[in-house]
């Protein structure tokens, strides 16, 4: 018996996918393949609720499908009752600065924090609360004050940089909710999502001697993995993409001072430093592999990160190492995504299919004459030129997809021109995707 698929659902996958984003919703209609991939991330969020720390670093070029696959990560992480925060790196977000990129960025990871029953983000308060509820609890089981208890739950904070602060802000949280203080509260709330820019204004509301700033922005993250357990979920899961901003930075300190970031977290999570909490990296060849300005620049990374040379001489893939690189969709891995579209395109419907099985294969050796291997990895210019022949078919019913086909336009997908990127005062560079165009 066929399911349907909800309006708001299909709607929400075909828009994004023309797009050429990832859909925050429906993504079970529409994987593929990487069954290995999935599995190696599966093992690592095992690991993250067993108490231990993990770091991936997803490489695939652009269009390869790195965001999709960092978002399917993320949901199987919702499923297995993780937290999970996710942010796109950019010129005013990244993991080091002195002028506030750091706190920046840390506030956008708090904006989109989501647990399984919120899974679009804003679930800090909630999280809180169900703290807070479990607290009141064991207090009044125990005939003891509420912040008494509070405070020996988070006693495992206490012990880490920044946790003392920390904790009184969550017992600041509590009293506002004993006093019905809404105000107490919501600067609890900014507090903990890193929006006071000002120790003084942060003194002034809570008491406390210390902000969430940029020199924070890693130990601020333990603290959150460390405190979602004590709330009752599994662990923390860090999700940043488009960590190709880095690599763009201009100035070679700020550049360096990330990548010394970024060793830290790798280090700590290799040696068991850090507990309930994984990062998920994703990035493109270049950030990782060019020596002059990626990871491989840095010496001790490249040491780290380099593939495991028994498995290259070999042919085949360490789906152990921190670096994993995407593997590419085979050609019949793509056949099944365009068939998994049109199902999603027609609402669930067989029926209601505007194409049969005959134009998908049509379509995919029309797509390898013109493009090459490119059609299938990097396949988001030929998803979208798939999803334009389905929308004129689908307003001119009167048209035959055998017409349309040979007349589609595709263009392969490329990054930024590597002459801008390596410039030294790109800083405000964006990606450049050069999307498909459908053309009759």
């Amino acid at each position: 018996m066929e399911t349907k698929i909800r309006s708001k659902e299909r709607d929400a996958i075909i828009q994004s996918l023309k797009s050429g984003v990832t859909p925050k919703i429906g993504i079970q209609h529409i994987q593929v393949g990487r069954i290995n991939e999935m599995k190696a991330l599966f093992q690592d969020i095992e690991k993250i609720s067993e108490g231990g720390s993990t770091f991936r670093l997803v490489i695939g070029d652009y269009g390869s499908g790195k965001t999709f696959f960092l978002s399917v990560v993320r949901s199987i992480a919702l499923e297995k009752k993780l937290v999970t925060v996710n942010a796109d790196l950019s010129p005013d977000r990244r993991i080091h600065a002195t002028s506030g990129q750091a706190r920046n960025l840390y506030a956008e990871l708090m904006r989109n924090l989501s647990t399984r029953i919120k899974p679009d983000g804003n679930a800090l308060a909630s999280i809180v609360e169900k703290f807070i509820t479990t607290a009141r609890k064991d207090a009044s089981d125990r005939g003891e004050a509420v912040s008494t208890v509070i405070y020996e739950k988070l006693e495992p904070l206490i012990e880490l940089v920044g946790g003392y602060d920390f904790a009184k802000v969550i017992n600041s949280y509590w009293q506002g909710h004993e006093t019905d203080n809404e105000l107490l509260r919501s600067n609890a709330l900014r507090w903990l999502r890193a929006e006071y820019t000002t120790k003084t204004d942060a003194r002034k509301d809570l008491d406390v001697r210390t902000i969430i700033s940029d020199s924070s922005f890693y130990d601020s993250l333990k603290l959150m993995s460390v405190f979602v357990r004590q709330a009752g979920y599994e662990g923390l899961l860090v999700n940043l993409d488009e960590m190709v901003n880095l690599y763009k930075l201009g100035n070679t300190q700020a550049r360096t001072s990330n990548y010394e970031q970024i060793l830290r977290m790798l280090n700590d999570c290799l040696q068991g430093s850090a507990e309930y909490l994984g990062f998920v990296l994703g990035g493109t060849p270049e950030f990782l592999l060019d020596p002059r300005r990626g990871l491989y620049s840095y010496e001790a990374l490249q040491s780290r990160l380099a593939e495991n040379s028994f498995a290259q001489r070999a042919g085949v893939i360490d789906y152990s190492s921190p670096a994993l690189h995407l593997a590419s969709l085979t050609p019949e891995e793509l056949y099944i995504l365009l068939k998994n579209i049109r199902h999603v395109f027609a609402y669930g419907e067989s029926s209601a299919y505007l194409v049969p099985d005959e134009a998908l294969k049509s379509f995919l050796n029309h797509c390898s004459q013109t493009i090459g291997e490119a059609y299938f990895r990097t396949p988001r210019n030929t998803i979208k030129a798939f999803l334009d022949l389905l929308a004129v078919l689908d307003q001119n019913p009167s048209m035959k997809w055998t017409d349309l086909i040979a007349k589609i336009s595709i263009d392969e997908e490329r990054s930024s021109d590597v002459d801008d990127i390596l410039s030294e005062n790109n800083e405000g560079l964006v990606d450049s995707d050069d999307l498909a165009t459908f053309k009759l």
